[in-house]
């Protein structure tokens, strides 16, 4: 049999056998927090489709998701309008991991928060405070202003939150993905992907919520799956 096509059915069944893992854990409503004032959006905030990614700027796959796989779903859905991006911290340590963390966070005070996000990924794990202050000047940033959000470690509280939310989904590592309508039913269709997965994964994943968007609205409140867990293999 075909490995690729031994894999694709592999990967379907673990879809079907989990489908109400992540229903459990949400309980057929949508957590407040999935949709949040404050979120930093990449692409059209009205799009249909959400991508919460809960990661951290120190860990190898949340890299090799950035760099292999979130080209294509910028490109292909993010650029055009169809998944609205969110960035979620799940710093895995203090140090580093955290550090990197709020140098985001004290970068969009200053309007560039996926600039300093994408550096962040681009750094080659190099994230000393020293690290951070160069990355802030390459970004024009304001360095006084940026070193004294950095030492006041303001975002911390928002962190934090980031952390439990993510532990109430389930999601124990990084890189995961959660995937929903921006515009959520009364039961939503949340799909979760743990892992930096390839992008052909993302793809089938995401054609099927833009799929029950076009859908009329009845059928969306229809009792169809609350939700789906891809399983690392």
């Amino acid at each position: 049999m075909n490995i690729a096509l031994s894999f694709k059915r592999a990967l379907s069944l673990i879809v079907l056998m989990s489908t109400l893992l992540l229903g459990a854990v949400t309980q057929g409503k949508a957590p407040d927090f999935l949709i949040q004032d404050d979120d930093v959006v990449r692409g059209d905030p009205n799009a249909p489709i959400t991508m919460l990614e809960y990661s951290d700027f120190t860990c190898g796959f949340c890299e090799k998701f950035f760099h292999e796989t979130f080209p294509q779903l910028l490109s292909e859905y993010i650029e055009k309008g169809k998944v609205r991006f969110v960035y979620r911290d799940f710093p895995r340590g203090i140090g580093s991991p955290l550090r990197a963390a709020d140098a985001a966070r004290c970068a969009g005070e200053q309007n560039a928060y996926w600039p300093m996000h994408d550096r962040l990924f681009n750094s080659g794990g190099q994230l000393a405070q020293d690290d951070l202050k160069r990355y802030a000047k390459e970004l024009k940033l304001n360095g006084e202003q940026f070193s004294k959000c950095m030492a006041a470690h303001r975002y911390m509280q928002d962190i934090e939150k980031d952390l439990r939310d993510a532990g109430s989904l389930g999601i124990r590592g990084t890189p995961a993905f959660v995937l929903f309508p921006t515009k959520l039913p009364e039961n939503p269709h949340l799909i979760l992907i743990p892992g930096a997965f390839p992008y052909e994964t993302f793809k089938e994943e995401i054609d099927k919520l833009l799929k029950l968007h076009e859908a009329p609205t009845s059928s969306m409140l229809l009792p169809i799956a609350s939700s789906t867990q891809i399983q690392e293999a």
